[in-house]
C-alpha cells in the first residue's frame, strides 16, 4: 500500500530536528492537511510536542524493540489515516545501540520502512565545508539487518540547511546540488522566539512553554517562506509501496485477549465486565508509549485517566492501575501534600488491585522521595525504600529484561525489551528481573514484582512481547470477576 512519508534526520543531536519537525507539522496543519507523526526511538518528550501540534497522538517506532514487520505494521496503522506521515529521527542519522553500530538508528528505521530522508544540517559557521559532510552521509551506509530499499542506500533524498544566513544560502544550495546527488529543500534562519528549553531529562514538556502555539505558528510562517514544502510533499508522495500487515503473533494475542474478555459471558455481562484501568496522566506523569496504551485497548481495556496531583482519589470501579513515567521529582511537594490520593492508592494496592509502575510511577510508590532541591517527601509507601537524586544518568539506555522468577508477566525466563532514562535511584530496586544492555553486555537485577504487580525503572514496550499485556489484563480480569461475583452481577 502507498503511504506518503518522509523522515527528518540529522548528523548529530542538537541539529534542530524537533523544532523543524514541529514547524513542518504546524505548516501542514495550517494548510488543512492531516499529518501523522512518529518519533524514531524510545523518546517520550518529542512525541508530546508532535501531539500538541497535530492534535492526535504521535507514536514511537523502534527497531530495537520490535522486528521489522511489527515496525511496519505500527507505522501503517496510523499512516493509513493520514495525508502524509512525518518521522523525526533520533541522535545522529547512523547512531544506534552499542556506540558503533547502526542498530536501532534513524537510518535503520528509514531502511525498514523504505522512507525518503531529509538531512537537517546545522550550517552555522559553515559554508563550503557543508559539502563533504553531506557527501559522507550520502555515501556511507552500514550493513544493516534489513535492506528494504536499494542496497547500500542511505535513503537521503534531500537536505535542509539550518541556522544559515539568507545571503549565504543561494550560493551554497547551488554548490550542493551541482556537486552531489541530493536536493536542497530550503533553509531555516535562526528564529529567536522559537527556541525550546531543556532540562535534565531533555526538553521541557509542551504545556510548560508559554505561548507555544503562537511560537509554532510563527515558525510555520517562516518555513512556508524558506522551505519548498510542495517539493517535500511531492517527494513524500513518491515513497515506495509498503507491506504493513499485522504480524501473526499480534493477531493471535489479540484474538486470545478478545476471547478471554467474553468467555462465559453474555453480551450484556461482557460489557459490564469490561476492564477499567486507571492511568495516571498529568504534569508529573506524562511518559507513555502511545502504542502500549492502544494495545491495552485492543486487548479489551477501557483506560480511565486521572491525576495524582489534582484528583483526591482513584477513579471508581477500576480493575487495574498504571503509573507511568514523568517528572514527579518536580512536583514532589504537591504529590506528598495530596494525602487523600496517597491513601487511596495505598488502600487499593493493599487490597490486591493489580498495578504496573514505571520509572516516575515507581518513585511515587516509595516511602520517601528526594526532590530537585534535596528535600525529602513522604510518598505512597508501598515500596519500602528511599529515592535519591544522583549527579548523572543511571543505568541509561536500552535493556532486555528476563524474569528471575514467576510473577505477574509470566514464568521464570519470560522476557521483554525496555528503556531506562533517569537521574534518580532507589534503595530498593528489586531483583524480579535481570536487565542486560545490548552491545556492552553490562547487566544488573531490577524491578519488584509479584502475582499482581510489577514496578521498576524500565519503561516496558509491550509490542516487544504482547504476552506481558495479555497477562496483566488477565490478572485485572480476575479482579473484575471477583468484583462481579461479590456484587451479585454474575453467579
Amino acid at each position: 500500500m502507498r503511504y506518503p512519508r518522509f523522515m527528518i534526520a540529522a548528523p548529530a543531536s542538537g541539529s534542530g530536528k524537533t523544532l523543524i519537525t514541529c514547524g513542518i507539522l504546524q505548516a501542514l496543519v495550517n494548510r488543512k492537511w492531516k499529518p501523522a507523526s512518529f518519533k524514531c526511538g524510545p523518546d517520550y518528550i518529542d512525541p508530546l510536542f508532535h501531539t500538541k501540534v497535530i492534535g492526535t497522538p504521535s507514536r514511537n517506532l523502534d527497531t530495537f524493540f520490535t522486528p521489522a514487520q511489527t515496525v511496519r505494521y505500527l507505522f501503517g496503522r496510523q499512516a493509513a489515516q493520514a495525508d502524509v506521515s512525518v518521522i523525526e529521527g533520533v541522535m545522529g542519522f547512523y547512531d544506534g545501540v552499542g556506540g558503533v553500530t547502526a542498530r536501532a538508528s534513524s537510518w535503520e528505521l528509514a531502511d525498514v520502512t523504505d522512507t525518503p530522508v531529509i538531512l537537517v544540517v546545522n550550517a552555522k559557521g559553515m559554508s563550503l565545508s557543508a559539502l563533504p559532510l553531506i557527501q559522507g552521509f550520502l555515501e556511507f551506509c552500514p550493513q544493516g539487518e534489513w535492506t528494504a530499499g536499494t542496497e547500500h542506500s542511505s535513503h537521503i533524498r534531500g537536505v535542509i540547511l539550518n541556522q544559515i544566513s539568507p545571503a549565504v544560502y543561494p550560493g551554497l544550495k547551488e554548490s550542493i546540488e551541482a556537486a552531489l546527488s541530493v536536493r536542497v529543500f530550503g533553509y531555516v534562519p535562526r528564529v529567536e522566539d522559537c527556541v525550546i528549553e531543556s532540562r535534565h531529562l531533555g526538553l521541557v514538556t509542551p504545556d510548560e512553554i508559554a505561548g507555544l502555539r503562537d511560537k509554532l505558528n510563527k515558525l510555520a510562517e517562516v518555513l512556508e517562506k524558506t522551505l519548498d514544502l510542495d517539493a517535500i510533499l511531492q517527494m513524500a508522495g513518491e515513497a515506495p509501496d509498503l507491506d504493513c500487515t499485522m504480524p501473526d503473533d499480534i493477531y493471535c494475542k489479540r484474538s486470545e485477549a478478545v476471547a478471554e474478555n467474553h468467555y462465559g459471558l453474555s453480551e450484556t455481562s461482557a460489557q459490564q465486565a469490561k476492564l477499567r484501568i486507571a492511568v495516571a496522566r498529568d504534569e508529573a506523569f506524562c511518559f507513555y508509549y502511545e502504542d502500549n496504551l492502544e494495545l491495552l485497548r485492543t486487548f479489551g481495556a477501557e483506560l480511565i485517566f486521572f491525576s495524582p496531583l489534582h484528583d483526591k482519589e482513584l477513579p471508581s470501579n477500576i480493575q487495574g492501575l498504571l503509573l507511568g513515567g514523568g517528572y514527579p521529582e518536580l512536583y514532589a511537594g504537591q504529590l506528598s501534600a495530596n494525602a487523600s490520593m496517597l491513601a487511596s492508592i495505598r488502600r487499593a494496592v493493599r487490597a490486591g488491585l493489580p498495578y504496573l509502575a514505571e520509572c516516575g510511577g515507581f518513585l511515587y510508590l516509595h516511602d520517601t522521595m528526594e526532590d530537585m532541591q534535596g528535600k525529602i517527601w513522604p510518598m505512597v509507601g508501598i515500596i519500602h525504600g528511599h529515592v535519591r537524586r544522583t549527579d548523572r544518568l543511571t543505568r541509561f539506555g536500552y535493556v532486555a529484561l528476563t524474569a528471575n522468577r514467576p510473577q505477574i508477566f509470566g514464568e521464570t525466563g519470560c522476557s521483554i525489551r525496555a528503556h531506562e532514562f533517569h537521574y534518580f535511584d532507589s534503595s530498593e530496586n528489586g531483583d524480579a528481573f535481570h536487565a542486560r544492555k545490548p552491545g556492552s553486555g553490562r547487566s544488573w537485577d531490577c524491578m519488584v514484582a509479584g502475582d499482581c504487580f510489577a514496578a521498576g525503572f524500565p519503561h516496558l514496550y509491550y509490542y516487544s512481547n504482547p504476552e506481558f499485556a495479555v497477562r496483566f489484563l488477565r490478572q485485572c480480569r480476575l479482579t473484575a470477576s471477583q468484583t462481579l461475583v461479590s456484587s451479585g452481577e454474575k453467579q
